[in-house]
């Protein structure tokens, strides 16, 4: 859960939008520091894809009417030599011609063969299983119930296909009309060839995609096998003008959806398959199709849980299903670890979501310090009450009494010299320093004018702020820290509303007028102690309020620079410190900030936005060191 966190924590810094954070964590995965990396909805996409690539790369699905070509040349070919076995004479003679009238084609062949008087029982019989086999595959849309008797339909199962497909038919009329069929009926009759289907549409659904993909077969072929194929579709009820008549009725009721469903596949491998392999083949390239289309619709936390990697292992394999659980467990995950709160279309951090994304906000720039070897700070003065240093001085009245063994005893010793015993006088006692602990006030004053956002500044700005309130729990339990927002107005914001904020409609202006005002009151509260503002801004000043109304003018007018000037005045009188952290070198910029200076003698920093929370931290630090008692 911490990995999750700090992958969308600067999404949710520079977004200000957690649901949005998510999403593209969703999409696009993450990579811990020290584990494997967790794919996105991005690379199960890539997976799907390149298992259709596979797949179109491997067969070659012309050769499914190759493979019927074939048993129909075997069919002609046992029928002749039966006819040459057992036949002599004129019968022999009128039986080959007959043979012979047959098209080569494999169209013909199979439409005219059903017409033959076979002599040969085997070529009969080989015909025969043939034909039974293409009319499944033909019919294997009405037929899920039915899969095992698919091979060995009798005349009386064609009349019941041939009635159902009818009462489908009616419904379809009747709902066309404006009707309500009668779906529980239908149900009750035909149900058990179509598994779980709850309404007539879902029915509608099972059949069409099962169409579609003969549909995407015929769609695959070169245009002339495809001819043969329909040719080939169409002769298979040649003694059941009934039954094709419905099939097509049906099918032009449906084409709308079958003509969404079916794709053209460009197979281009060289393995052979037959015609039940090619359908199968079709529907596993839908099937991939429609799951590919649920990930790119995914978009939430929500949808991902609608999701089945039941039903995605079926598809596309047992990793790219664990991929997916791996996904779904985000949510869960954070919550448990008490980083979100709220149902799946209202999430919210937690307060320890935004102490964890500050305190790693302050590890970001502490690891640079360490980095980069930058802020070595001096100690000007020591005291008590606060952490023990490395350094002793003599006892004096007051001090805690941390004792120094080694530093009293060496002080006597060198007052005596060697020897024993060591007799310890009261100037001998040495104690170890301790930081003297002052209450300091501070507000971090951030400017959300637009160029902030829009130059990127507003997410390093954000996160200094998150890394400072991190410090100041960690290690000055007893400082108070503000955070002023302010562009056309100033709006105190606490750390818990700073991740999520974001741009709104007032971020236009850099009234920094209103921010010293606003600070200056918070400041108020504590009268006592050390007391500043952390400005970080991109710009100038370009409003100033007239009573409780903003003025906004670019550039900035006289009376802007003015009022702003006279509110650093009135800080400075009430012994509130101003450091000001410049994100941009302009001279309008510069200008103002020395005059605030020479005003207020606090100090002004030009940082770049990768090194502001290094800038502002160390200066906290030392301000914080300097403000030590002795």
């Amino acid at each position: 859960a911490d990995d999750v966190l700090d992958e969308i924590a600067d999404d949710v810094l520079g977004y200000g939008d957690l649901k949005s954070a998510l999403q593209r964590l969703l999409q696009q995965g993450m990579r811990p520091p020290d584990g494997a990396r967790m794919p996105g909805l991005k690379d199960l996409l890539d997976k799907l894809r390149a298992q259709k690539q596979q797949r179109m790369q491997r067969y070659d699905l012309g050769s499914s009417l190759e493979d019927i070509a074939k048993k129909l040349d075997d069919v002609v070919k046992t029928e002749r030599e039966g006819i040459e076995r057992d036949l002599k004479g004129r019968e022999r003679e009128k039986r080959q011609q007959a043979l012979d009238t047959i098209p080569p084609d494999a169209a013909g062949r199979l439409r005219e063969l059903q017409n033959y008087d076979f002599h040969d029982e085997q070529a009969k019989q080989k015909f025969e299983d043939l034909l039974a086999s293409l009319r499944a595959q033909a019919l294997q849309p009405f037929m899920q119930g039915m899969k095992n008797a698919l091979g060995n339909m009798t005349p009386e199962d064609l009349r019941r296909m041939r009635e159902m497909i009818q009462d489908l038919n009616r419904m379809l009329r009747e709902r066309a009309e404006g009707g309500q069929p009668d779906f529980e009926k239908f149900k009750q009759k035909w149900g058990e060839q179509f598994p779980g289907a709850e309404s007539l549409d879902d029915v509608l659904e099972q059949i069409g995609r099962r169409m579609a993909a003969m549909q995407s077969l015929m769609q695959s072929l070169s245009p002339e096998q495809r001819a043969q194929l329909d040719e080939m579709m169409r002769s298979l009820f040649l003694k059941d003008e009934r039954l094709e008549a419905a099939m097509r009725q049906l099918g032009m009721h449906l084409s709308e959806m079958i003509d969404e469903m079916a794709q053209r596949y460009p197979f281009r491998g060289d393995e052979q398959v037959g015609l039940d392999e090619a359908m199968r083949l079709m529907e596993e390239m839908q099937k991939l199709d429609a799951l590919e289309q649920e990930l790119r619709a995914t978009r939430s936390l929500e949808d991902l849980a609608k999701l089945s990697p039941e039903d995605v292992a079926k598809v596309a394999g047992e990793e790219a299903a664990r991929d997916l659980e791996r996904l779904q467990e985000i949510a869960k995950r954070l919550k448990d670890a008490g980083y979100l709160e709220g149902e799946d279309d209202d999430l919210k951090l937690t307060a320890r979501a935004i102490r964890k994304i500050a305190d790693k906000s302050l590890r970001d720039i502490f690891s640079r310090l360490k980095r980069d070897r930058f802020g070595g700070h001096q100690m000007d003065r020591r005291g008590a009450g606060g952490d023990q240093t490395d350094e002793s001085k003599a006892y004096e009245f007051g001090d805690p009494f941390l004792l120094d063994l080694k530093e009293t005893v060496m002080r006597a010793v060198g007052r005596l010299g060697p020897g024993t015993p060591v007799r310890l006088v009261p100037d001998d006692f040495t104690v170890i320093r301790t930081e003297q602990r002052t209450q300091a006030a501070t507000v971090v004053m951030l400017d959300m004018s637009r160029s902030m956002l829009n130059n990127g500044y507003f997410l390093p700005a954000k996160k200094v702020a998150l890394a400072l309130s991190a410090l100041i729990r960690s290690q000055f339990p007893r400082d108070a820290l503000y955070i002023v927002g302010f562009s056309l107005y100033a709006r105190e914001f606490t750390t818990q509303q700073l991740p999520t904020l974001s741009w709104s409609e007032w971020n236009m202006g850099t009234n920094m007028h209103a921010g010293f005002m606003l600070s200056r009151r918070l400041l108020a509260r504590h009268a006592g102690g050390n007391r500043q503002i952390l400005m970080v801004t991109d710009g100038e000043p370009t409003a100033h309020l007239e009573g409780e109304v903003a003025d906004f003018s670019y550039p900035p007018t006289r009376r802007t620079v003015e009022e702003t000037l006279k509110e650093v005045q009135r800080c400075t009188r009430e012994r509130i410190t101003i450091n000001t952290f410049m994100l941009e070198r302009s001279p309008w910029l510069t200008s103002f900030v020395e005059q605030m200076a020479r005003i207020n003698r606090g100090r002004a920093f030009f940082a770049t936005p990768d090194r502001l929370g290094e800038y502002l931290v160390v200066d906290y630090v030392s301000a914080r060191r300097r403000a030590r008692g002795a």
